[in-house]
């Protein structure tokens, strides 16, 4: 079975045992001549070898010293290991973590764009009323014999002169200007394909093929046109011409618009 030796710093071996150690290595020495070598200058320098001052005991001082460098010298390279080791794991979390942080990050950003969309997407599906803080005044179909059809096509809410007219629901202007019985009118095809017309108008503030959004300000309310008073006449369509009117209450009731 094969030792492997532990890391993290190790307790010096004692000089005794690392003596009898060296000891023991000079020992398998001497049987092939090499301490005889080692030992001939101590003897030639006092002419006979004394218990404490003999070519074994210089040999053992020698290993000892070399064992403890080289003890050293392990311990020094096992210590340049370990933190090369520490340098290389701090650097593989350190990637971790902005791996993850760059991915919280990026989830961070997906969702707020996925929450700008849907906040845009519900804002042009808003439908709002044309005239804001207003009534109904003259109902759908109401007869008349000022109608040249006998009955009303739209809907009239009260509103004074110069009242701001919004449009209803996001959509692009396909007519803006003088609409003979409407007077100053605008019509706009709705982002659902069905229209909506403004009319007795006093000003008008879009152009045909201008995009429009739910309550953006497209007009002044006024009476031009075959009117008695100032207000605003609007309707809802199925096309953009005139006949193809539908009950515009329930169709504003329908996008959520309480009138």
């Amino acid at each position: 079975m094969a030792f492997t030796r532990a890391t993290g710093k190790h307790r010096r071996a004692s000089r005794t045992a690392r003596t009898t150690r060296n000891l023991a290595g000079i020992a398998t020495l001497a049987a092939s001549g090499v301490v005889a070598s080692v030992a001939s200058p101590a003897l030639a320098a006092t002419g006979e070898p004394t218990a404490h001052d003999t070519g074994l005991q210089h040999a053992v001082e020698l290993g000892d010293e070399l064992a403890v460098r080289i003890e050293a010298q392990a311990d020094t390279q096992q210590a340049a290991a370990e933190a090369a080791e520490a340098r290389a794991k701090a650097e593989v979390e350190a990637k971790r973590l902005a791996e993850m942080a760059k991915k919280k990050a990026d989830e961070e950003r997906a969702a707020k764009l996925r929450a700008a969309r849907e906040a845009e997407r519900k804002r042009l599906n808003t439908f709002v009323a044309p005239v804001a803080d207003s009534y109904v005044s003259t109902a759908y179909k109401a007869s008349s014999g000022l109608w040249s059809s006998g009955s009303h096509t739209g809907i009239d809410f009260h509103a004074a002169y110069g009242t701001q007219v919004h449009a209803v629901g996001a959509g692009t202007v396909v007519e803006a200007g003088w609409g003979g019985a409407y007077g100053n009118n605008i019509v706009i095809r709705m982002n659902d394909g069905t229209y909506t017309q403004y009319g007795h108008l006093s000003s008008i503030g879009v152009t045909v093929g201008q995009s429009v959004t739910p309550g953006q300000q497209i007009a002044l309310s006024g009476n031009t046109g075959n009117t008695t008073g100032p207000h605003l006449h609007f309707e809802a369509r199925t096309g953009p011409d005139y006949g193809s009117d539908i009950d515009p209450v329930a169709y504003l009731r329908a996008h959520g618009v309480s009138v």
